[in-house]
């Protein structure tokens, strides 16, 4: 066989190969983002994995499929990047305040990141279709983020993606005992770290129709520039976090006082006008936020704003400040 020859075999088997593993992208992706909490993160280890995967293509034998072998080197890839520091919300860092200077994101920070459900719709997980919502909400990665790596693999594997005990230490080249061992400890951590009421509040479908109400009355409120109105659909001790400012705040009377901050049309805080759009992120209600400035005549891109809701109020709001819409597969302006 000549070089050319083989360089067109090389071709080939390289096209053959991406094409086989193309497949698997998005659950991968999903897989990487709930050991990672990264969006960006997660986008990288899938490209690392394929990577690896090419180099390794002699050694993949067969004895398994090639999801599980992908699997396996995705997550030995998650666990091996110990570079990358446990992702974080502000309300795990310090306690709820108001900023007594000027505000300043911390980008040195790991946070934790949003995931658009438009690409949680295209990652089919076959053996996880009943728990997936579940356990890609926000409170689900921030408690998880609290296990090692090793444990957060070991839950994910057994209880999301529902693997067994068998495969799952074939996977981790450990032993059955062992992943026994890592589940029963990592099991009550996680629970020691989900909201106290969060069966109440676990999410079953689309938004509800009170749901979709309440983000109604919100955007409404928004418009009229009624703050005290937003605060009437809030609980009491309504939790609002603003990644990647540091600081955050607890109840209904700070988050009024916020939420006039940035709508006062009379004040020297107030942004410019606002307009929302409904999207769902993290399999959670939520907003894409777009402002209008003085001087400018489109709604550009400022964040999204993702709702736990408890009872017919907002309980929770965690406010990104996201500007690359591409990802959700919205405008990136509007008139």
């Amino acid at each position: 066989m000549n070089r050319e020859d083989r360089s067109l075999m090389t071709i080939v088997a390289e096209e053959t190969f991406a094409e086989q593993a193309e497949q698997f992208r998005h659950e991968l992706r999903v897989h990487c983002y709930r050991m990672l909490g990264s969006f960006d993160d997660a986008e990288d280890m899938v490209q690392e994995t394929f990577l690896r995967a090419w180099r390794k293509r002699t050694d993949f034998a067969g004895r398994s499929s090639f999801r599980a072998w992908l699997y396996k080197i995705a997550t030995n890839a998650c666990i091996d990047d110990v570079r990358r520091p446990q992702r974080v919300l502000p309300h795990q860092l310090e306690p709820a305040c108001w900023p007594t200077g000027e505000a300043i994101a911390r980008t040195d920070l790991p946070w934790l990141q949003p995931f658009p459900d438009v690409l949680l719709d295209r990652a089919e997980e076959p053996d996880a279709a009943a728990v997936r919502r579940e356990t890609i909400e926000l409170a689900f990665l921030i408690a998880i983020q609290h296990l090692p790596a090793r444990q957060r693999a070991v839950l994910i594997l057994r209880d999301v993606l529902g693997w067994s005990a068998k495969e799952t230490a074939d996977l981790l080249d450990s032993s059955v005992a062992s992943v026994n061992s890592a589940l029963q400890r990592a099991r009550p951590v996680l629970r020691e770290h989900l909201p106290a009421r969060r069966t109440e509040w676990a999410p079953t479908g689309d938004p509800s129709a009170e749901e979709q109400a309440l983000l109604q009355k919100y955007m409404d409120a928004w418009e009229r520039a009624d703050s005290a109105g937003i605060a009437q659909l809030m609980h009491e001790d309504i939790r609002i976090t603003m990644p990647p400012y540091p600081f955050w705040f607890e109840g209904r009377v700070d988050a009024e006082r916020i939420m006039a901050a940035n709508l006062d049309p009379d004040g020297n805080t107030n942004r410019g006008d606002w307009r929302f759009l409904v999207i769902k992120v993290n399999r959670q209600p939520a907003l894409a936020a777009y402002l209008k400035v003085p001087g400018d005549d489109r709604y550009r891109p400022f964040g999204i704003d993702l709702f736990r809701i408890e009872h017919g109020l907002i309980a929770e709001m965690t406010a990104f400040e996201l500007t690359d819409f591409d990802r959700l597969d919205l405008p990136d302006q509007l008139a």
